[in-house]
């Protein structure tokens, strides 16, 4: 994969894809194509070499298609080749993981979390690793009690903490393909026991409950998993905090899954 990688971030134009995304991410095909002096099939190539490389995720709404930046192979660059070797001269990688993470302007959809990564496992397993307490208990330290049934509720339990209320329920589930669910209240135990101040955790349960889905497509031997995190209102508290948690807890998720 980092061969995709380097090879996807050799050809400006690519480049100028991600730049364009990096200003505002989440856009249609329509749009890049207004920002670029090349004609639509050529920037469709552009952007399938940059997904195949799993620098760009994709979501559809309705018959848009709309794309988004991906740090997750920036993040394994990084933690493979800087981390390792501590080669902090090279800021081409750390200056580029910064920008894929970079919150900018707001859109429609810009402000939403997506995040592909691909996971040496089955289907069966990843699911497995998203839905029974055993297992979510060993990478996230957290684990849901609900019967998985789309409006059921669910309650979320850390540690001595548990987590309900009105709103916190299933979304879909589509047994190895599709799950999603509410995102759940931050009570102030729950806010005391992850470290949120007080006056933060206020202002995030005066933000509405937004909605997180995991899908899931089996390729080769690998499932891709592609986690899209939406509904957050302009100047979100929580939003900020769910770009840094989330790829922690992938990747814990990812090492459970292929050491264990």
């Amino acid at each position: 994969m980092d061969d995709e990688v380097f090879r996807a971030l050799a050809d400006p134009s690519r480049r100028r894809l991600l730049d364009l995304l990096n200003g505002r991410n989440g856009q249609t095909l329509r749009e890049l194509c207004a920002e670029l002096d090349m004609a639509r099939q050529s920037v469709s190539k552009h952007l399938a070499v940059l997904e195949a490389a799993n620098l760009v995720s994709t979501v559809r709404r309705g018959r848009e298609k709309y794309h988004y930046l991906n740090a997750e192979p920036i993040n394994a660059i990084a933690d493979r080749w800087i981390h390792q070797y501590d080669r902090r001269r090279l800021q081409l990688f750390a200056d580029l993981k910064t920008a894929l993470e970079a919150e900018t302007t707001m859109s429609d959809h810009q402000d939403d979390f997506v995040y592909t990564t691909y996971i040496r496992t089955t289907p069966e397993r990843l699911w497995q690793a998203l839905t029974d307490p055993k297992f979510t208990e060993q990478y996230w330290d957290l684990h849901h009690e609900t019967d998985w049934k789309p409006g059921s509720e669910m309650v979320w339990h850390l540690k001595d903490v548990s987590m309900a209320g009105p709103g916190q329920v299933v979304l879909e589930h589509e047994p190895y393909t599709r799950l999603a669910y509410a995102w759940h209240h931050v009570t102030p135990e729950f806010a005391s026991t992850v470290g949120i101040a007080a006056d933060v955790a206020a202002r995030i349960r005066q933000e509405p409950l937004s909605s997180v889905a995991f899908e899931l497509e089996p390729v080769d031997d690998q499932v891709k998993l592609t986690v899209v995190h939406t509904g957050f209102e302009p100047g979100s508290v929580i939003r900020p905090m769910l770009q840094e948690g989330w790829p922690r807890v992938i990747a814990d998720l990812k090492t459970f899954l292929e050491t264990s």
